[in-house]
């Protein structure tokens, strides 16, 4: 039996994101094959309880919401402080933005497995200053983890040649979807594939003005349904840029799982620019729920999505997309395909299997 804790999100059940999900997920399935798994969680997180499907709850303080980004390296080294406590055999840290500069403070005993997450100082929301310390603190992780994991080939061969490390590729999961229900869509006061989706933050390198331009520019009767935060400041731009199109609707972030997946299974196209970081959750959901898929053009979409999807490189090639009407029985090929994928290749039971094999063998 090993002692795991879970380090770098801010908590479960996932209320926020892909690594809030992954924690969630992997932490279950420890707890079922006889591990002692801590995950931690932020104070400002809704569930409030020490315990969550067998797993252990440490709420630590987190004055993100006062302080700002300074916040988020109180609320890592309150995490870590308790990790001290504990002494666990593996500390599993996701992602490295914030919790990598406390790595002196992690128990020499434990095990430090990273997911290096995606390249976050490529991310336009930066400055310069940001994206400097960024970089500083992907060495960091790099260099003093004992364990690296990448979750996409590219994020392995980048860690690889800048660092001289040979990260295990471990991807994230996705839980296929087969029973669509159309009643999930009344709330939302919507039809079957009478609209176009995007589910995701509203930052520069997700596209999102790209993908509403282009939309616009088509002339198309159907609508956008946009779900993700928009009260940031990008957010609130864009928001505020296209409020006077009626056909384009900003939903604030939804996370429940069944009402998502028919939103995407019923989509007449769901949109992905995500144009950094690895494999992205929000995209293998798509794929799991059978939805016709436009992603930007970039090595980690290819990765996953291969020759089964639509690519854009600007609004123009989203524009020309709707207008054409690509092929129903494409479509259904394309969605059959991607949605084996998920079988075969990005199942969370395959998923959870090799973050416990990788854990038990670095012990």
């Amino acid at each position: 039996m090993m002692r795991v804790a879970i380090l770098g999100t801010r908590g479960i059940p996932n209320n926020y994101g892909g690594f809030e999900q992954l924690a969630q997920y992997l932490s279950e399935y420890l707890v079922s094959k006889q591990h002692e798994v801590w995950v931690f969680s932020s104070s400002a997180h809704p569930y409030k309880e020490k315990w969550w499907n067998g797993v252990h709850i440490i709420h630590c303080n987190d004055p993100e919401k006062t302080m700002g980004t300074t916040g988020q390296f109180i609320y890592d080294l309150n995490c870590v402080i308790q990790i001290r406590k504990l002494k666990p055999d593996i500390v599993l840290q996701l992602g490295y933005t914030s919790s990598s500069i406390w790595h002196w403070l992690i128990p020499p005993q434990s095990v430090l497995i990273t997911n290096m997450d995606g390249l976050e100082w490529k991310r336009s929301k930066y400055s310069s200053p940001v994206k400097k310390f960024l970089k500083y603190a992907e060495k960091l992780a790099a260099q003093t983890s004992d364990v690296l994991i990448a979750d996409s080939p590219g994020i392995q061969a980048y860690i690889s040649s800048t660092f001289h490390r040979n990260p295990s590729y471990i991807a994230y999961g996705a839980t296929s979807f087969t029973n669509p229900n159309e009643e999930f869509l009344k709330q939302q006061q919507l039809t079957p594939f009478s609209y176009y989706l995007a589910i995701a933050r509203f930052e520069p390198e997700n596209n999102i003005e790209t993908i509403i331009n282009g939309f616009t520019l088509s002339h198309t009767d159907k609508k956008l349904v946009l779900i993700g935060n928009h009260q940031n400041r990008y957010g609130a731009k864009i928001r505020n840029k296209y409020s006077h199109f009626k056909n384009i609707i900003f939903q604030d972030p939804i996370y429940d799982i069944n009402l998502l997946n028919n939103l995407r299974y019923y989509s007449a196209m769901y949109f992905h620019g995500h144009s950094v970081g690895g494999t992205n959750p929000s995209l293998l959901e798509a794929m799991a729920s059978q939805a016709l898929i436009c992603a930007h053009n970039n090595v980690f979409n290819q990765h996953v999505l291969g020759n089964e999807a639509h690519y854009f490189k600007n609004e123009n090639d989203i524009m020309v997309l709707i207008n054409t009407n690509p092929s129903p029985e494409q479509n259904k090929k394309w969605n059959e395909k991607n949605l084996e994928k998920i079988k075969n290749l990005y199942s969370w039971p395959q998923i959870n299997l090799r973050y416990e094999q990788l854990m038990l063998s670095s012990l």
